[in-house]
C-alpha cells in the first residue's frame, strides 16, 4: 500500500507557514511603526490608492525575503 502523505513535511509544511506569517505580520508592524501617519487611516478613510500599492509592495517584498530565507 502506497502512502500519499508523508506526516513529517506536512506538519513541517504548516510550522513553517505558521512562523513566516508571524514573521511577516512583524515585519509589517515594524514597517507600519517606522512610517510617518497612520497607514489604515490613510488607505481605507482617505482611500489613498498610491500608499495601499506601495504597501502592497513592501508585504510582498517581505513575504518574499522570509520565504528565501526558510526555503534555504
Amino acid at each position: 500500500m502506497t502512502t500519499y502523505l508523508n506526516m513529517n513535511a506536512l506538519v513541517g509544511a504548516i510550522v513553517y507557514s505558521a512562523l513566516g506569517l508571524v514573521v511577516l505580520t512583524i515585519g509589517f508592524i515594524v514597517f507600519d511603526r517606522t512610517t510617518p501617519g497612520n497607514l489604515w487611516k490613510e488607505i481605507v478613510e482617505e482611500k489613498n490608492v498610491a500608499l495601499a500599492i506601495v504597501v502592497g509592495a513592501v508585504t510582498l517584498a517581505i513575504a518574499q525575503i522570509i520565504g528565501s530565507a526558510i526555503h534555504g
